[in-house]
């Protein structure tokens, strides 16, 4: 089913973990509780984040999940202890990782599961036709996609529902233009990460900002919340204070000429 937009700032788990699972759990427990409290209802993880741990720490501090809070994950990206990344796509590993998040996370269905990455080495086909399998054999609710282009979208729905792509997408960092646009026009939910980049340094979204008496991060975040209805942004955070201040941006608004400034600045951008 669409990802309830109500509300419309999320929490991108990845900032709670580095390569392994933290060696005191507790701040990252109460950093995800507290997105809770504050009204989050959709919190972004990976089976490669910290190998696993991440996706054990969320079942850790919110399972059993509260009503109307989505877990989405991902699969179809490797990473060594030593940090480097790699792709994986074939059918085999994608329903072995489903499997392994689905006991991490203490849940029967994934709410949403992503593909992580297009395998270049392995028919498109055959990964999106996996998906479509999960899915038919219950282990997957919704379908998302991530790191695509809209001719990419748009072949892989002809053989699974997509619910939401995740592309990289900020104020500085609007390469996928195309793709929000594709997505606003078509309803499937368009989640940025990497939210914040340039946000938070730009000088007109300080200027912004003191207009309105909000912070930067919080201008970044509205200005992609003004870009498309369709966005759900995932700031992530381990601090308690940063995580009030993303979660507040969602009733920031920025008037018409705030908005373009903001845009014909990152545009002007080298």
């Amino acid at each position: 089913m669409p990802i309830d937009l109500t509300f419309r700032v999320g929490f991108g788990a990845l900032a709670l973990t580095d390569w392994d699972a933290p060696a005191d759990p507790e701040p990252a427990v109460k950093v995800l509780r507290r997105a809770v409290e504050l009204g989050v209802t959709f919190i972004d993880t990976a089976d490669s984040y910290a190998l696993g741990a991440n996706e054990e720490l969320i079942a850790r501090a919110l399972h059993p999940y509260p009503e109307g809070v989505r877990i989405a994950t991902k699969a179809g990206r490797t990473r060594s202890r030593r940090g480097d990344w790699g792709i994986l796509g074939r059918p085999e590993y994608l329903r072995q990782q489903v499997e392994l998040s689905l006991r991490r996370l203490r849940v029967e269905r994934l709410d949403l599961f992503q593909l992580h990455r297009i395998d270049p080495l392995v028919p498109f086909d055959d990964q999106i036709g996996t998906l479509r399998e999960l899915q038919d054999d219950g282990l997957v609710g919704d379908v998302g996609l991530s790191e695509v282009g809209a001719d990419q979208i748009e072949r892989a729905r002809r053989i699974v529902e997509v619910v939401s792509v995740q592309n990289r997408y900020n104020l500085g960092d609007r390469a996928h233009d195309p793709v929000v646009d594709y997505c606003t026009a078509g309803g499937l939910t368009f989640i940025p990460w990497l939210p914040l980049a340039g946000g938070r340094t730009s000088p007109v979204a300080a200027q912004v900002a003191a207009e309105i008496r909000a912070t930067p991060a919080q201008v970044a975040l509205a200005w992609l919340l003004r870009r498309s209805p369709m966005m759900l942004p995932i700031p992530g955070t381990s601090s308690l204070d940063h995580l009030a201040e993303n979660v507040a941006a969602a009733n920031v608004e920025l008037s018409d000429s705030q908005y373009a400034r903001l845009a014909d600045a990152a545009a002007s951008r080298p």
